[in-house]
């Protein structure tokens, strides 16, 4: 709701910007799609090697740390 209030006093104090801001958040976020999905996939690798780290202790009856 803040954020939605400080772009219409932007738009209302200085309407080209706030005009292009709109017209370029969705050019921007499509550029930074690829880089939110590879901190999601390198997220995952992170996962899989501490699970495949802390396996034995689990097997062998250790407390999960989280």
């Amino acid at each position: 709701m803040l954020t939605f209030v400080l772009w219409l006093l932007l738009l209302v104090f200085c309407w080209p910007l706030a005009l292009l801001a709109l017209v370029l958040y969705p050019i921007a976020w499509l550029l930074l799609l690829p880089f939110r999905l590879l901190g999601v996939a390198v997220e995952g690798v992170f996962e899989l090697l501490k699970a495949i780290i802390l396996l034995p202790a689990r097997v062998l009856g250790g407390k999960p740390a989280g």
